[in-house]
């Protein structure tokens, strides 16, 4: 029933937003209004887990700051007191109270850490969850456009790239921001010059590291894009087609080192992300570093000067001090890390952003189960997104199907065939004129209904790497053994596959390339059995099978339309010999229609066809 259409279409430009090698090769991370406020209200759903990650934050650097002053109580009170004899009870009860405080410090840290981690991971599996959703959404012709390596990465990479600032942002930035300011408020009440003296410089590391993070924030751009086209290669080159391909025309090499490219490439970009600003914070630690030996300079002076200043708050002040190299280095980083994870967000929110080119309508109804199976096009025009305007697909396309009724398009390649057979289930939209189902327009269906009463049997069947019966549950998840049978009956494929040793729970590899063509083809026919719509779509479903696989799945494919509005696009002529009326499309408008034996006798574009493919002898 079913043959080589001549109009199919190679995709669409993508509607909500153009993907295409151009937006490919920019590395540049788009520009997303509001982008912190957005990364911030990921975490809205768990105010209550964050509101207690922060109170045990500041418990924490409380609790951190505490025994450095306990220390200046401990050297000035229980070793040096001034009665100059170690008082060793008060300076055992100081040492005490520092290491309950270390400990009950390390089991905050604890918990404070399983909570970070939680909601990190949390908003991190709804991030890819979010994005994993709308990306179903989307409309056909943005995943004719875009490479399906590139998605995988957007999905995989991206919102991986950002899970240690997810996990890791609340506890740094609050953890550390709080232990600085903590710690500077401890240091200014043991000696406020000493204070200006350790963070004179701090507000000049501050403005380095912003100059530091829009570099690295490039550089994740082009890292992230780099990935995309690493995925992409290992997405086609290591598939059961791609392999199939390099073997024949024997391009192993060819795909090692068109891999190997963007490998070095990706080697050379991560590590420039990685050495982006190492000389930055090695700066950094030397400068925190040298303070203390600065303090005991700064602390001669000011004992010479008359200001009262004991060896306990020395000690206490460079302890405090040295606790600011860590919390500091570790601020400025997790901050450094958010500006180069904000090139990762801004690609993840540019495909949330993405609008679906085909949405429900506001006053979308269901399908009129009174009118199921009636089809038609009222006057359809249609232009491919990438089309040019004057050069349509489709001109002015009108036909009525009743229920129950087979009819065919045939036509020359490029006729516009297959256009006909997306219009109907509404994977593209008619640019003019309206294509109606059950009675109504299909824009203002409700799409999932609308597909629901359809059933579509394609040239290139796609099979999962899975069993032959999940394959078929695809349509019907709770399907019965008895259902599945009955569907594998009548698509003449139950015999088959009760020869297999595992019968229906036979694996059938990576888009079923354990199967034969015809089998392959048998089973897609038994899974839209099992849907049971009452209209069916045949496109080209036999135009790759050998003549015996043909006979085969002809005769399933004639039980399947069996009491099912059908419609096929076809390209050998003697599969649609039956057909109630046949349609003969030519540069994307119906010249011809009537029965076979009606367009034969016009002596037109059909008879044409049919003495091309029946020469040199006519079977007819």
């Amino acid at each position: 029933m079913s043959m080589r259409g001549g109009g199919g279409h190679g995709g669409g430009r993508i509607s909500s937003g153009d993907f295409d090698a151009q937006r490919a090769a920019n590395a540049a991370a788009p520009r997303i209004p509001n982008l912190l406020g957005r990364i911030a209200g990921l975490f809205g759903p768990h105010r209550r887990s964050i509101a207690f990650t922060v109170a045990l934050v500041l418990l924490g650097a409380a609790l951190s700051v505490i025994p450095p002053l306990l220390t200046q109580r401990a050297f000035d009170e229980g070793l040096f007191p001034k009665s100059g004899t170690p008082d060793v009870p008060v300076l055992a009860w100081l040492v005490t109270a520092m290491v309950l405080l270390w400990i009950a410090n390390a089991g905050v840290g604890v918990w404070q850490t399983y909570l970070t981690a939680t909601v990190g991971n949390k908003v991190m599996g709804s991030l890819r969850m979010r994005l994993f959703a709308h990306l179903q959404r989307m409309e056909l012709a943005f995943f004719t456009r875009t490479k399906t390596g590139v998605i995988q990465s957007r999905l995989q990479n991206d919102v991986g790239g950002v899970a240690s600032v997810l996990n890791n942002t609340i506890s740094s930035v609050l953890g550390n921001t709080v232990t600085v300011i903590a710690a500077v408020v401890a240091m200014l009440l043991l000696s406020w010059q000493m204070t200006i003296v350790a963070v004179v410089l701090l507000p000049l590391l501050v403005i380095a590291q912003r100059r530091v993070g829009q570099v690295r924030a490039k550089i994740a751009g082009q890292t992230q894009e780099s990935l995309s086209d690493m995925t992409a290669i290992t997405q086609e080159a290591l598939s059961v087609s791609g392999i199939l391909l390099a073997k024949s025309f024997n391009q192993q090499r060819s795909e090692t080192h068109r891999y190997g490219d963007e490998n070095r490439n990706q080697i050379s970009l991560q590590v420039r992300q990685q050495m982006s600003g190492q000389w930055f914070f090695a700066i950094v630690q030397i400068f925190l570093s040298i303070i203390p030996a600065i303090i005991y300079l700064v602390a001669a002076y000011l004992i010479l000067g008359g200001v009262p200043i004991t060896a306990g708050t020395i000690v206490a002040f460079t302890t405090v001090q040295s606790r600011l190299l860590f919390p500091t280095v570790g601020l400025l980083r997790v901050v450094l890390d958010l500006q180069t994870s904000g090139a990762l967000f801004a690609r993840i929110f540019e495909y949330l952003d993405l609008k679906p080119a085909i949405t429900d309508a506001p006053t979308a109804h269901k399908v009129d189960e009174r009118r199921v199976g009636h089809v038609a096009f009222d006057d359809v025009t249609f232009t491919y997104p990438d089309g040019e305007a004057d050069k349509p697909t489709l001109r002015g396309v009108s036909f009525e199907l009743q229920p129950g009724q087979f009819a065919a398009f045939v036509g020359p390649s490029g006729a516009g065939k297959t256009t006909v057979s997306y219009l109907v289930p509404r994977l593209y939209e008619a640019t003019k004129g309206s294509v109606r189902f059950a009675g109504s327009d299909v824009r203002d269906l409700e799409h999932e209904d609308l597909m629901q009463h359809i059933g579509i049997v394609s040239q290139e069947t796609y099979l999962f790497h899975a069993t032959i019966g999940d394959n078929l549950r695809y349509a019907k998840p709770d399907a019965t053994a008895e259902e599945l049978e009955r569907a594998a009956r009548a698509a003449n494929v139950h015999e088959t596959i009760a020869s297999f040793p595992d019968g229906y729970d036979t694996v059938v590899g990576e888009r079923g390339y354990r199967l034969s063509g015809g089998e392959k083809q048998r089973i897609a026919i038994a899974r839209v059995l099992l849907k049971d719509p009452p209209v069916l779509v045949l496109d080209e479903a036999t135009s790759a099978l050998d003549s015996i696989s043909e006979r085969v799945v002809q005769t399933a494919l004639d039980n399947a339309a069996r009491g099912r509005t059908t419609i096929s696009i076809a390209h050998r002529l003697s599969t649609v010999r039956d057909a109630d009326v046949v349609f003969v499309l030519d540069h994307g408008q119906i010249v011809e229609q009537g029965t076979h034996e009606e367009l034969l006798a016009l002596g037109g574009t059909y008879a044409l066809l049919h003495q091309q493919q029946n020469a040199p002898a006519d079977l007819v």
